[in-house]
């Protein structure tokens, strides 16, 4: 895809979103008829900028969360929130950072995206952004680099939009200090305007097996690729979600018992529900259509703590699954981009103006 819709696709979310920005992050309670289903908020945490928009999201721990966007902003937590601090590359103010991994306190990765080429570029840290090293810098002008998922702290993948004619998957083994392009022959082709969506990083993911899914937009329907074996074959299967020229599946989470799910819809129609999600129970080899959510959701997760609670947020608010995606019901008007839950059970969601916020679940 250009990067001229890719931008522009920005750019109409931050028009919407910005007439949600003065909405508070207050529950409005789950409507699950879940017995007993938790009453879910949003508690905004103070980060020092009002300007950057957060799509990059790594939560470590309840206390560790890094936060990345655009005016090359990394921000990092290690008192859940409490505190948190700016500690992006020097010199990179004129990068977004879509796709962030964090493994711990010190260590991090970062890749952005930007106005030319060049500025597709992978930043590490192993000492908490107290320096960081460039580890990657896109020469190849038919490149355009969406999203990352790690398999563990050393392996992990980014996904570009198709190279002539297959999306192209690059690899690390070292924690992302290098970069290795996979051989491109088990990638199926790509559709004519096929491409992958850049708005949380989570359009490649992986599930407790180590496989790979890649999430695609632009062709109705959208698609989904699967691999078992580290990205060097790959199969794919239409989805229930509807693609367009801006829509799609934006983003895919994998949690217990083989269970996944897939959100998205049309960024041009933020507050449209129809066929924005879809849900699998058997690793991705069939897929089902979702119901519930509110409009288009750009990030999703899979709540670490219970057997099918979904989390997906958007521009338009935030929604909860507790049937592991079959059904949605919403809890949240404020607008984030991303989300992500750590291992532990702490999940946060991120989005424009700075806003970083973490779940929270009162006891009654």
């Amino acid at each position: 895809m250009t990067l001229l819709p890719r931008f522009a696709a920005a750019l109409t979310l931050t028009v919407t979103a910005a007439a949600l920005a003065s909405t508070p992050a207050t529950a409005m309670g789950s409507h699950s008829t879940r017995p007993h289903a938790p009453t879910l908020s949003w508690r905004l945490l103070d980060t020092p900028t009002s300007t950057a928009r957060l799509r990059g999201l790594s939560p470590v721990s309840a206390k560790v969360v890094w936060a990345s966007g655009s005016e090359g902003t990394v921000l990092r937590s290690t008192d859940g929130g409490r505190t948190v601090q700016s500690i992006g590359p020097a010199g990179t103010g004129d990068l977004q950072f879509r796709s962030l991994y964090a493994s711990s306190a010190r260590h991090a990765v970062a890749v952005s995206i930007g106005d030319t080429p060049d500025a597709f570029r992978a930043y590490v840290t192993d000492n908490g952004g107290r320096t960081w090293t460039k580890s990657l810098q896109n020469t190849d002008p038919a490149a355009f680099y969406d999203c990352m998922t790690f398999t563990s702290k050393r392996v992990g993948y980014v996904l570009s939009d198709p190279v002539d004619g297959k999306f192209r998957v690059i690899r690390t083994t070292d924690g992302g200090h290098s970069w290795t392009t996979m051989p491109s022959a088990g990638m199926p082709a790509a559709l004519a305007g096929e491409f992958a969506f850049a708005a949380s990083g989570t359009c490649i993911q992986s599930n407790d097996r180590g496989d790979l899914f890649i999430a695609s937009g632009g062709v109705d329907p959208a698609r989904i690729f699967k691999s078992t074996n580290g990205g060097r074959s790959w199969s794919v299967l239409s989805s229930p979600v509807a693609g367009a020229a801006a829509g799609g599946v934006f983003s895919l989470s994998f949690g217990h018992g083989g269970g996944g799910v897939a959100v998205g819809g049309d960024y041009t129609a933020p507050t449209a529900s129809v066929s924005n999600a879809a849900w699998t129970r058997d690793n991705g080899r069939t897929w089902h259509a979702g119901t519930g959510l509110r409009g288009y959701r750009s990030g999703s997760t899979w709540l670490t703590r219970g057997p099918g609670g979904v989390l997906a947020v958007g521009p338009t608010g935030s929604d909860v699954s507790w049937d592991g995606g079959r059904t949605y019901a919403g809890f949240d008007d404020g607008s984030y981009d991303a989300v992500e839950c750590a291992s532990d059970g702490a999940c946060f969601a991120s989005g424009e103006e700075g806003r970083l916020a973490r779940l929270t679940t009162p006891r009654h």
